[in-house]
């Protein structure tokens, strides 16, 4: 009976430090939730443009030129 009752409150203690907050509270990696991407952070492609973007790198296309074109900013 001490034998059941000990792993049971080793079971409990342990499940429920699982869930406690964390001591160092900078040691997990932080996330940006809902911010917006800094300038040429990102392009936004679908998958057709994107297909069209790695087209344009198998020619070794100018980067630039290529999203111009893909976004439809040909001049």
């Amino acid at each position: 009976m001490r034998f059941t009752c000990s792993i049971v409150l080793l079971a409990l203690t342990t499940s429920v430090s699982a869930f406690a907050p964390s001591a160092f509270p900078g040691s997990h990696a932080s996330t940006k939730l809902y911010s917006e991407p800094a300038e040429g952070e990102g392009l936004d492609l679908n998958l057709e443009e994107m297909f069209e973007m790695f087209d344009a790198a198998d020619k070794e296309e100018d980067f630039d030129d290529a999203v111009d074109k893909v976004k439809g900013k040909e001049d």
